[in-house]
């Protein structure tokens, strides 16, 4: 007999660690989680706004932890799974959603800023799997990944905005490493899969919108930017079981701006 849909969204007894989970696209995908009864790791750079995001999850009657970490430092995803070892959990689903940005002209553009760039984007979800999936996924048989990609990583970049080609190019690797990844785990019971938004108000893209938010939204055939709510339905598709057959996809949520 087929499960019921409320049994194949159903989280409860899993835990769910979100990368960048103290704010944000992040904590909003938390809360969705949470909702359907997963117990929440947050991890982030700040524990004061761990605290703070902890604190607005319990009020919503959601299980949730704090873990400091950096992903941009390649000893972060070890530490965060010791953290949660010594919690008492395990690791059932990870959203690799950490991830910074940098704008300028290519040929003006730092090293330093490319190479941060890498490491929190591309090499920090590298790492983060590879220690999750080693010590909770693998051995349990099951598990979802979630990328946090962009549509930035599908497309070019219009050159009346201004330069983000170590951005572009981050998310573009992980639209792939998702890809290959996916194949590589299927047969261990871990799907992969990655959610592309378009544009959301965020602490990343405010400069942007706030120069550019009347040609995106013109561009975009929704009329609208993201909301909070956008990214909660897909992200629990690709975290529970009612995704199982779903893996090595890249799910553009962005009021359809790549399909024009």
């Amino acid at each position: 007999m087929s499960a019921s849909l409320k049994t194949m969204f159903d989280l409860s007894g899993r835990t769910a660690l979100v990368t960048g989970g103290s704010r944000g696209l992040g904590l909003t995908m938390a809360e969705a989680l949470g909702e359907f009864g997963a117990t929440v790791v947050l991890t982030a750079r700040k524990q004061n706004e761990l605290d703070a995001a902890v604190e607005h999850l319990a009020g919503l009657g959601i299980t949730a932890h704090a873990v400091a970490a950096d992903v941009g430092k390649p000893e972060a995803a070890q530490a965060v799974v010791d953290a949660v070892k010594a919690l008492g959990l395990r690791i059932d689903i990870l959203v690799n959603n950490a991830g910074t940005s940098w704008g300028s002209k290519t040929e003006e553009m730092p090293l330093d800023a490319w190479n941060k760039l890498m490491a929190v984007n591309l090499t920090g979800p590298f790492l983060m799997a590879q220690a999750v999936a080693r010590e909770f996924m693998i051995p349990a048989g099951w598990g979802r990944i979630v990328n946090i990609a962009s549509v930035e990583g599908l497309l070019g970049h219009h050159p009346r905005m201004i330069g983000t080609l170590a951005y572009n190019s981050s998310k573009g690797g992980l639209v792939n490493f998702t890809r290959a990844l996916a194949a590589e785990w299927a047969p261990l019971g871990i799907t992969v899969n990655a959610l592309a938004p378009g544009y959301f108000p965020s602490k990343l893209t405010n400069y942007v919108i706030d120069t550019h938010g009347a040609d995106l939204i013109a561009d975009t055939p929704r009329g609208k930017l993201g909301c909070d709510d956008d990214l909660k339905g897909a992200t629990l598709l690709l975290a529970s079981n009612a995704g199982t057959h779903i893996t090595g996809q890249i799910l553009a949520v962005d009021g359809g701006a790549t399909i024009i």
